[in-house]
């Protein structure tokens, strides 16, 4: 197995604690090549996003050798997305946190889900004793959030003692949208990551940056939950964003 990351100052808490520009994130599996990643990165990219969940193996060596895959290239972020949030993990929490164990020293950050915080305690305590970055998520696939349940959400998720408290709601309307929006610029020094999914959330992967959204997601491959082209949320970000590239 592995050595553990020596890296000091950790990078994804750099970014995360308020870069110069916005920061973009991708997601990968097991599946992809070097090239691909060479690819992702010659686009531009700030963070790769480890689905364990989504894995063909999740042995706990296999886990490891994927995440020391990206070692010196970008920062990593490893989820294990659990299937009422929208993944693919199918296994049981206690092998999941085998697996945030395992791979926890090999990765710049971890995100677990609010709703999976009392199973996998361990694993926030475990974080906690590292200069690991802790996304606490919370992902609604129906609707969004009311404005007292948003600020529910990302008080659970401080008093977790996550550094980072994401949320991912479905947005039906430019009120849900707006929603979404006073809830970013309400929490913009606290630490959030806020995404509007669906078609009226689009905008959110571009100009909820600008009103403190720490990071944004976009696919390589495969469209999920309203997300832009890698290669189109760079080029949008560098139309309004001019100190990218700077």
């Amino acid at each position: 197995m592995s050595e553990p990351l020596a890296t000091a100052p950790n990078p994804l808490r750099v970014l995360l604690d308020g870069g110069p520009t916005p920061s973009v994130a991708v997601s990968f599996t097991d599946l992809v090549d070097d090239e691909e990643i060479a690819d992702a990165e010659a686009v531009g990219l700030d963070v790769a996003e480890l689905r364990i969940d989504r894995y063909a193996s999740t042995t706990a060596d296999h886990v490891v050798a994927q995440a020391r895959r990206f070692s010196g290239r970008v920062p990593t972020l490893a989820t294990i997305r659990s299937s009422p949030e929208g993944g693919d993990w199918s296994g049981s929490d206690e092998q999941r946190s085998e697996l945030f164990r395992a791979v926890l020293p090999h990765v710049h950050g971890i995100d677990v889900e609010l709703s999976s915080a009392a199973a996998l305690a361990g694993v926030l305590d475990a974080a906690a004793g590292t200069d690991a970055v802790l996304v606490v998520s919370h992902h609604d696939f129906s609707s969004t959030p009311t404005s007292d349940e948003l600020s529910s959400i990302q008080r659970r998720g401080r008093e977790l003692g996550a550094d980072v408290v994401k949320v991912a709601a479905m947005t039906h309307s430019m009120e849900d949208l707006r929603r979404l929006a006073s809830f970013t610029l309400d929490h913009a020094e606290d630490g959030v990551i806020v995404i509007g999914m669906g078609p009226h959330g689009a905008a959110s992967r571009v100009f909820f940056p600008a009103l403190g959204s720490r990071l944004t997601f976009a696919y390589r491959s495969h469209p999920v939950a309203g997300q832009l082209s890698h290669g189109e949320t760079v080029e949008l970000l560098r139309r309004f964003y001019p100190e990218i590239g700077a």
